[in-house]
């Protein structure tokens, strides 16, 4: 079994593939840019595994091109970016950057590599989606929109591709500290926009929720590719289940003018909350 994960230059494609080379499967890392393959290889070493590293960015074309001649089995749509910032305030630069990465690219690489697994009736395509992809969060509104359209994606493809004994599932992580929550909070300093236009000063916010040790992301991750967990939706960690099912059912019942003329719980505590605040 030959098992493709992108994203895996950093967070949790850095660590799954290294995690599923050393139980002796066939990997090829995927990563973003030539600079990350070093990096790559010298932990590789260091940990005595041995997997195969490819630059492929996912919305370079060439690169998914050439992803599509590789013998692959499992397809672990990692990649990802993302862009913090209200929505009212996001250039729209940045807010097609962010589906380019999320999105459409990673679409456009399983459209070429799942034409081959349906020729051989057997493979599975696992998207590394988020919580973010069933509810959203102030500031996040354009990642987790993103991340709402992989879960589409995701339900489509499911049905599609029952017939030809193809796999589809999604991996839900929450909030995780990995460095990418906080990054999310900090786009705006790169953003081409005038400032003074901006409802919300972006220096006085941060990521409004404490977060988990990843560690069961990885083992999540891992058990949906190699089939010891056959779930659809795995969301990490399960003790916020409950809580997401909550906030989903809170949108049939909560009215449009429940709290006009207040700062909202969440965007509040972006103010109050330090960064990488663990749980």
């Amino acid at each position: 079994m030959t098992i493709l994960v992108t994203g895996a230059g950093t967070g949790f494609g850095y660590e799954v593939a290294l995690r599923l080379a050393a139980k002796g499967l066939s990997v090829i890392a995927g990563v973003e840019i030539v600079a990350q393959v070093h990096a790559l290889e010298q932990e590789a070493k260091r940990r005595g595994v041995q997997l195969r590293i490819e630059k492929l960015d996912v919305t370079h074309e060439g690169d998914r091109r050439n992803a599509a001649e590789w013998d692959v089995d499992v397809l672990l749509n990692n990649a990802g970016i993302s862009e913090g910032g209200a929505t009212v305030d996001i250039p729209a630069e940045n807010l097609r950057r962010q589906y380019e990465v999320n999105v459409i690219g990673p679409l456009m690489l399983t459209q070429m590599i799942v034409k081959k697994m349906v020729a051989k009736k057997r493979g599975k395509i696992v998207f590394m989606s988020s919580v973010a992809g069933l509810t959203t969060d102030p500031f996040a509104g354009a990642y987790a929109s993103s991340k709402h359209a992989v879960e589409a994606i995701a339900e489509a493809m499911s049905q599609e591709l029952k017939e030809f004994g193809i796999e589809v599932a999604t991996v839900n992580p929450g909030p995780f500290l990995t460095g990418f929550n906080d990054r999310m909070f900090e786009t705006w300093k790169n953003w081409q926009d005038d400032p003074s236009q901006r409802l919300f000063d972006y220096s006085k916010l941060a990521f409004p929720h404490e977060q988990y040790d990843p560690e069961p992301v990885y083992a999540t991750t891992i058990g949906v590719i190699t089939g010891e967990i056959v779930s659809y939706r795995n969301v990490e960690p399960k003790e916020i289940i409950d809580q997401q099912r909550k906030q989903l059912d809170s949108a049939w019942t909560r009215k449009s003018t429940d709290g006009l003329g207040q700062r909202s719980e969440l965007v509040q505590k972006a103010f109050d909350i330090k960064p990488g605040m663990p749980i």
